[in-house]
């Protein structure tokens, strides 16, 4: 990956600290640590002025491709970029993409969950839990949605062992 330079990856991880809940992301020397990693990728969009106003943060394995962070500017969301960016990820990956959503409990989950399959995923029913990315977190059940379709059952062991491995740096539960 291209070295990301210090004042956009700060504009990255303060619409990260925005949009997302402390348990699910790392902290700043450890998100900024993954810019090192060949596996990682990391897309963002760019207003009129340079600064970004949004961002994707992914992995690229062998067999699949993982959405850890997609995120838009509190302040503009609705206005299709978050759409745009998971489309473009989609595209230059050429290869099935996972990700990680919270269970359907929640309005705010469901309309999570809904996006993702406007956009062509499918919400799996396997058990998964994301490991902690913060030192002291707990365990984090989420779910796990595919594109372009649903996992079988040996997909989702093989995605979720790569996971595991590679992202959290666990061993399989």
């Amino acid at each position: 990956m291209s070295k990301i330079q210090s004042h956009v990856f700060k504009q990255v991880y303060s619409i990260m600290e925005e949009s997302f809940p402390l348990i699910e992301y790392r902290t700043f020397e450890g998100q900024q640590a993954l810019l090192a990693n060949a596996s990682y990728r990391l897309l963002t969009k760019e207003n009129d002025l340079g600064e970004v106003i949004a961002f994707l943060g992914g992995w690229e394995f062998d067999e699949f491709c993982f959405v850890e962070h997609i995120a838009v500017k509190p302040s503009i969301r609705g206005g299709g970029l978050g759409k745009q960016l998971m489309m473009d990820f989609i595209a230059q990956m050429n290869k099935p993409v996972v990700l990680e959503v919270e269970p359907p409990e929640e309005e705010m989950s469901q309309r999570r969950i809904g996006f993702y399959e406007r956009l062509g995923f499918h919400l799996n029913s396997y058990p998964y839990v994301q490991p902690p990315l913060r030192e002291g977190q707990p365990d984090f059940p989420l779910m796990v949605m595919s594109y372009p379709s649903l996992l079988t059952e040996e997909q989702f062991q093989s995605y979720r062992n790569t996971l595991y491995a590679e992202v959290y740096k666990v061993a399989s539960k």
